[in-house]
């Protein structure tokens, strides 16, 4: 997480920061977002050390769309049971133009909390920043044990353009 703070997010600009899965089992990602210009907000489905926010929907989180410039996520996917769910709520809450970053293992026991569901390569994280939340991918790769997937949401979506068989103009 710091390597991505150092080069992806620049610390005079204000940001609104979601962590998403925020409570301190093992630690938490709050330490890299303690500046006066960034609002961090952690959010978890049960109370505890680091959450701010908690959501008794784990699939619908209570802000309005495009709420945040940011929002991480670590070791938290792989004990969601709808990764599409979680994942297109997460771009639903980012703003366009803004950076999303979640990380889980690939490579590790069992750790059940409550549920221990997934393992995530770059092919599945590329797959759920792209066609399920709707984001570009900007890295997404392995680490030692942590597969990390960084995406962007575009400023805007390209028209869907349908033809229904007609004539077109130039025949």
């Amino acid at each position: 997480m710091e390597i991505f703070v150092r080069q992806y997010l620049d610390p005079k600009e204000k940001l609104r920061i979601l962590e998403v899965g925020s409570l301190d089992v093992n630690g938490t990602f709050r330490i890299y977002f303690d500046n006066p210009n960034w609002e961090y907000i952690g959010l978890d489905i049960v109370e505890g050390k680091s959450v701010d926010v908690v959501s008794l929907d784990p699939y619908r989180y209570p802000f309005p769309d495009d709420s945040f410039d940011l929002i991480v996520s670590g070791q938290t996917i792989e004990h969601v049971e709808d990764t599409h769910q979680f994942m297109r709520e997460i771009g639903r809450l980012i703003k366009p133009g803004g950076l999303v970053y979640v990380s889980a293992p690939h490579d590790c026991e069992e750790h059940r909390f409550p549920i221990d569901c997934w393992r995530i390569f770059p092919d599945g994280m590329r797959f759920l920043f792209a066609k399920i939340a709707g984001l570009q991918v900007l890295d997404a790769r392995k680490t030692s044990i942590h597969c990390v997937g960084i995406g962007k949401k575009p400023y805007s979506v390209a028209p869907i353009v349908t033809w229904d068989g007609g004539e077109t103009a130039d025949g």
